[in-house]
Formats: C-alpha cells, structure tokens, sequence
C-alpha cells in the first residue's frame, strides 16, 4: 500500500494483512514472554500468530480479489485458525472489521473507522466477562481514534494516530490490570493487538513488509511469575462446529458457563468456535458435538504450560500424527504434534487438528474421498521452535521414511532451526508402532539418558518390534492403486481381509488373507504369538482401528491376558491413516524392550 493514497480495495488490503501478520510473528517469542494474564502459560504471541497465519495463508492462496471476497476469506480463515484466548478476541475483532465494511469494493477512512468501530463493538459484545487492560481497551482506544480521524485524507496519517493513540493506550494495561501491574509487564494480547497495527502503518510508510528489531524494553522474567486467579481452571479447550442449524452464540456462552471461565465464542455462517477455560474439556466436546459436526477440538494443560516454561525440560519429544498416540497421552505427556493434511474434497485439514478420527470416519461412511500429504517443512520448524521454548533438546520420532516424505520435511526443517539439540529417528513404522517408540523415549528421558544415547535406543527397539494389520473392506486400496479392481472385486465378493505387515525396513508387505473379520483375528493372534515366541519380559502393545472400537476393545483385553504387556493401549486410526485403508481397520502393533544397547548398557 503506497504512502498517499486515499482508499483500500481488495489486493491493497490483502498486502497489509501478510504485512501485519508478518510483524505480529516477529513478535512471537516476545509476546510469548510477556503472557501472564488470564494464565502465565507463555502461549499468546503463538496464539495470535497461528491465527493470523491462518487469515495469512488463505489470502494468499486467494490473490488479488474484491474487497468483499478479501475480507470473507479473512473473517473465515480467522476462525479457523484462531488458537487461545488472544487469538480468538483478534478474530472476533476481524469479524467485525469484515461486517463493518460490508459490500464496498473500496474504503475510505471514514469507512475504515466504522468498520473499526464495528470491530471493537463485536469483541466487547462476545466477550463473557470483559476485563479491562486486554486487547478490548486497546481496540476501543483504537476505534475511538479511528472515529476523531475519520476526516483524515491520507492513510498514513490516519494510521499513524490509530498507532499512535494505541501505543498510548498498551502502556496503560498495567494500570488497569494488578496481573500485569505485579509482572511489571502490559498485557502480550493487547501488545500484539498494536503490533498488527503497527504492521500496516510499516508497510504504508516502508513500501514493504516490515521486518525488524523485536521492542525488548518490556520484557522481563515475566515467565516465572505465578498469577494468583480466582478461575484457576486447567485446560485451554477449543471446539469448532460446522452445521446449518448453529446455537445463537449467547446460548453457547451460557452452556459453557457452568464449565469454565474466559469464553469466547465466534459465529459466521455455518462455523462456530468456541474458547473457554475449564477443569472438563470432554464435556465441552460433547457440547460441540451437540451444536453441529465436529470440525476441530483442543485441549491444553496451561498448568503443564506454565511449569515447562518456568522448570526447561533436558529433552521434548516431537512426532507427526501417524503416530496415533490417543490425546491424553499427548497432553499428558506434552509431545508436540506434527500434523500430516488430509484433503477432502477443496478443503486440506490438518490432520487431527482440524478433522478428528470419529468425524472423518462419519465422512467416509457417507462415500466422501479423501487424498493425504506429507506435513510441510515450515510445520515442523513452527513446532520445533515451541518445543525449545521449555527443552535444551529434542527428539523427533517419524513415520517410516517408505511410507512418507515426513521424515525429509523434519530433517530439512531440524538444519534451519538447530540440528545439534534435535535427534531423529526414522520409526520404520507407523500408527502405534511409531507411537509406542516415542512412550519408550519418554520413560528413557525420565531416567536422565542424554538424548543421543535416546536415539541409539529406540534405533535398536524398532529392530524387535512390528506389527499386524487387516483391511476390512478393499475400495480404499482399489483407488490408491495398491490392489488391482479385478483382484479387489474378487476380493469382495470372497469376503476376504487381507493381512499386513511392516518390514524391517519400514515397508508394507503381505502377512497373508483371511475370509473374514473372525477368521483374520484367529490368524493375527496365530502371528504374533511366532512373534513373540521368547515371551519378551518388557513388551508394549497396542491396538487400533477405525471406528470398530468395541471389537478393538475386548482384542485389547485378549492381549492383555495372553501376554501381560507392560502397557497396551487402544487408539482410533488418525484420519490420514483412514483415508489409505477405511473404515473397519484395525491393526495389533508390538514393541519389545528387553536387550542392552551396542555399549551392553540396559535401561529399565
């Protein structure tokens, strides 16, 4: 957007969104530091920036568009995308920036102020419990600013006091706020509120997207500051719906009252999301699961958070989401995912993210098709980079080289961030095979092992281990190309399952077949007790299906009294497995533990 102009249209408004976007990510980690309110859990510079990568990414893929398609794309990608309480105000402001301008291909600044003003007004009025000292002080400062330059006949000038007053306005935050006056810091979600402004004034006076030095004057130990709350809940929880028939956002408001604290609810269309803290994020789920179809769910331990970033572990472990690892152990266990894409239709999901394992079986169900893609480079710089936010060092356990290009897009992103505190290993493997091998790391780094010797080990384990699994019905096989439409009708009409199993080499080869699902079940149980003849004294177990899980269940339970694992865990197949092999597959994966290293060492 050149210095001097008059109006905003489509592209020129698309260019100070990315240019915003990319200011509010060169504030991150600042942003991250400074977070000590609603909880000090170190996430808000994240936040805000997943949710502006979101508006970032559609836009781009947009191009030069009308004003009205740009800021619908805006206003959807934002709720899409919006992550944490900051995220979610931001998007509710967007929201309400879109409405403001309604159809107008162009914008004066007298349009820009009400749309403004329409922003601050649909923030304030989403919010359950408004706090002063946050975004919304800022962003009514901002409005009100916008209004007195509303006569304003240049954009730099109109910017530059929107800026101006809002900077004003952050420095306040801790007056109105004791959290952040005890902190010593203004509040991150309003700094990052007038970062996205400043990200627009830059690219009007600059002519580019600007880039710079990260502000360092208001950053202090801001991370091991304990915020006393009287709304101590434990679990940041998202939910987003898709339906025709949404609950009015007042209704949902009033629904998750009685579960948590700082709600936020976003409504546009057919979309609905919905950001509260509470103690019970499953109950929230089964709310979402009553407005619509489930589209997205989270839950993070902000208390885990919070500990992490005041107590650095020596080791994080990073997977991708073919490791089938239930939610959880991944809570529980904070291993940071990285998600593979599932394409349904002209959507691409993120894997597990954005399209659960129970949503996307309801999809196939009903005939839709999906294709997956590996997770991209940038994915796994984004999480390597939380990761060492509470960790010297990393581990990175992948689905098999054969299988994927994941484990290139981890390796190529480990040599751009820091390949000397990053392990990797290729699991040779997938679904609970992979994902068992990062438990084994877990229970290691808890022992003290240095991360190297870690990776030395799980190398060794993947050698003893495999698995079995059985595709129930042949389409899904038949599209990819893997079985010939001869061979799958015959296979059809014979009722017969066939059996797979994972090479040494972290290939797919044929077990054998069965005529079916009881028959193929009698033949795996056949094949792992020759697998595990020895009767390992360490061994890990697992089981997963898609959208079988009671037949997976009492498999589970069969296991548990023929061998005695140490752990044996059930898990659905994640969506980007599903897609490859459908619905009723289930797979036995095993792990065996006993042995000593190339050093004769023997871990527990």
């Amino acid at each position: 957007m050149p210095a001097g102009i008059s109006y905003v249209d489509g592209p020129r408004l698309s260019r100070s969104l990315l240019a915003a976007a990319d200011w509010v990510a060169a504030g991150r980690d600042e942003l991250n530091r400074m977070n000590v309110f609603p909880v000090p859990d170190g996430d808000t510079g994240t936040n805000m920036w997943l949710t502006l990568r979101e508006v970032a990414q559609a836009l781009r893929t947009l191009g030069d568009a009308p004003l009205p398609q740009v800021t619908e794309t805006m206003a959807q990608a934002s709720i899409r995308g919006a992550r944490g309480n900051s995220g979610m105000m931001l998007s509710q402001f967007l929201l309400g920036l879109r409405d403001g301008l309604g159809d107008r291909p162009t914008a004066s600044p007298r349009d820009l102020a009400r749309a403004i003003r329409t922003g601050f007004e649909r923030l304030n009025g989403a919010l359950d419990d408004p706090v002063e000292g946050t975004i919304l002080t800022v962003a009514r400062d901002a409005a009100d600013e916008a209004d007195a330059a509303a006569d304003e006949r240049d954009l730099k000038v109109f910017m530059r006091r929107l800026v101006t007053r809002a900077e004003r306005s952050l420095q306040r935050t801790p007056e109105l706020l004791q959290a952040l006056k005890s902190a010593g810091v203004v509040d991150a979600g309003a700094k990052g509120f007038v970062r996205l402004l400043d990200g627009v004034k830059r690219l009007i006076e600059e002519g580019g997207q600007a880039q710079g030095a990260v502000d360092r004057d208001l950053v202090n130990a801001a991370a091991t500051t304990e915020v006393a709350s009287d709304r101590d809940y434990r679990f940041c929880t998202e939910v987003m719906v898709r339906g025709a028939s949404l609950p009015k956002p007042e209704q949902v408001r009033a629904a998750l009252r009685e579960l948590g604290g700082s709600i936020v609810v976003l409504e546009s269309g057919d979309l609905l999301k919905a950001h509260v803290h509470t103690d019970t994020p499953d109950r929230v789920f089964e709310l979402g699961r009553g407005w619509g179809t489930l589209e997205y769910t989270k839950a993070e331990d902000m208390r885990a958070q919070h500990q992490a970033l005041v107590n650095k572990r020596a080791v994080a472990f990073v997977a991708d989401t073919a490791c089938d690892l239930p939610d959880s152990v991944v809570f529980e266990k904070q291993v940071g995912l990285v998600p593979l894409q599932v394409v349904v239709g002209d959507r691409v999901y993120r894997d597990r993210l954005e399209l659960s394992a129970p949503e996307f079986f309801t999809r196939l169900r009903s005939g839709q098709d999906a294709t997956t893609s590996q997770p991209t480079r940038q994915a796994f710089t984004e999480v390597y980079q939380d990761a060492l936010r509470v960790a010297e060092k990393i581990v990175v356990v992948t689905v098999s080289k054969p299988l994927s290009g994941t484990y290139a897009n981890a390796e190529a992103a480990a040599k751009e961030v820091a390949s000397d505190r990053i392990s990797l290993v290729d699991s040779r493997s997938a679904s609970l095979g992979e994902g068992m091998l990062v438990l084994r790391g877990l229970e290691l780094a808890a022992q003290g092992v240095p991360p190297g010797e870690i990776a030395t080990e799980l190398a060794r384990v993947r050698t003893q281990s495999s698995g079995f699994f059985v595709v129930d019905k042949l389409d899904r096989l038949i599209r990819s190309g893997r079985v010939s439409r001869l061979a799958g009708w015959l296979g059809t009409r014979l009722n017969l399952k066939p059996i797979l199993t994972l090479t040494p080499e972290g290939e797919v080869d044929s077990a054998g077949r069965a005529r079916g699902r009881e028959a193929a079940r009698t033949k795996v149980l056949a094949l792992l007790d020759r697998a595990l003849a020895a009767r390992p004294q360490s061994l890990r177990l697992g089981v997963v299906h898609a959208g079988i899980h009671q037949f997976a269940e009492t498999l589970r339970q069969e296991l548990v009294r023929r061998y005695t694992p140490k752990e044996a865990l059930i898990s659905p197949i994640t969506p980007v497995l599903a897609a490859h092999t459908g619905i009723g597959t289930w797979g036995v994966f095993y792990q065996v533990e006993d042995g000593t290293n190339d050093g004769g060492r023997r871990y527990e």
